[in-house]
């Protein structure tokens, strides 16, 4: 009687098979949002996906507004897979405009998110980055803040400038990233022009001044993404990414996307007993 290869076949892993055919081994570099899903839903792309999430924004203030108790299950399931939670920049502002501020870093600390992000992007701050930094951290929370206004177009170079400048403020204060604006649209916003282009001279102003490490880039949807990880490589952050596009984010990122394999930035590097047969592809340029 014949036995299948399959059933005397060892079992193999796909983790086993990237590592042997070059794939980097990243962090999570990727920051997802909830635009406001059900919490089973959010639970399954975190089951299939969390090890791929530097943090998961609660975006908008769907969170505040939805059944509290959904709210709660969701923040809670976060934490089950280490995945910080952090709050969008919309809710932060309205606070300070109604002069709540201090309800508000009360409830994020209540609800169990790890961060809040702070902004100015159509209000007003009339609070230091000090202040704002402290009234946080007592109530045990990290901040991030938001560079960019939301209604004002794409930036200029006086506004870089003047952006950097707030942006050290608010990292000496104690802020522990910056986030460049983006919107939904991804474009005439922030980086990109009325076509959705990246100005990547702008985008790298930020990166010499604040570090990768320490500056996340708004991508909200797919040329945003593949612009920004084909310029940078694949250690470029990412924020705003829709829930279910993070796989294809990941895979782009780390050049098993055809569209990324030929960049020499984010290809695979080729096994030590494989001709490099694709040295001469051409690299995309932006």
């Amino acid at each position: 009687m014949k036995t299948s290869h399959r059933a005397h076949a060892a079992q193999q892993h796909t983790s086993d098979f990237l590592r042997r055919i070059g794939v980097r081994e990243l962090p999570p570099l990727t920051s997802p949002f909830d635009p406001g899903c059900d919490p089973l839903t959010l639970r399954s792309h975190l089951q299939q996906s969390s090890h791929l999430y530097a943090s998961l924004k609660i975006s908008m203030a769907c969170w505040m507004i939805a059944r509290e108790d959904c709210t709660l299950s969701k923040i809670a399931c976060a934490r089950q897979y280490d995945v910080p939670v952090v709050t969008g920049g919309g809710p932060f502002e309205i606070a300070v405009a109604q002069n709540e501020l201090a309800a508000y870093l009360e409830l994020c600390a209540s609800v169990g998110v790890t961060r809040i992000e702070c902004g100015e992007g159509f209000t007003h701050l009339p609070l230091k980055a000090r202040e704002v930094v402290r009234m946080a951290e007592e109530r045990g929370l990290e901040v991030q803040f938001e560079l960019g206004k939301k209604h004002e177009g794409m930036f200029g170079k006086a506004v870089i400038s003047g952006l950097i400048a707030k942006g050290f403020q608010w990292l000496e204060a104690g802020a522990v990233q910056l986030v460049i604006e983006a919107r939904e649209s991804g474009k005439d916003i922030g980086l990109f022009d009325e076509h959705g282009t990246l100005n990547t001279g702008f985008a790298e102003k930020f990166v010499e001044a604040f570090g990768l490490s320490k500056t996340m880039f708004e991508a909200p949807n797919k040329p945003s993404q593949f612009a920004l990880l084909a310029h940078f490589g694949p250690y470029v952050q990412l924020s705003n990414v829709r829930l279910e596009e993070v796989l294809r984010v990941e895979i782009y990122r780390r050049g098993l996307h055809s569209d990324a394999f030929g960049n020499a930035k984010l290809r695979p590097a080729a096994p030590r007993h494989v001709a490099r047969e694709f040295d001469s592809v051409p690299v995309p340029t932006q």
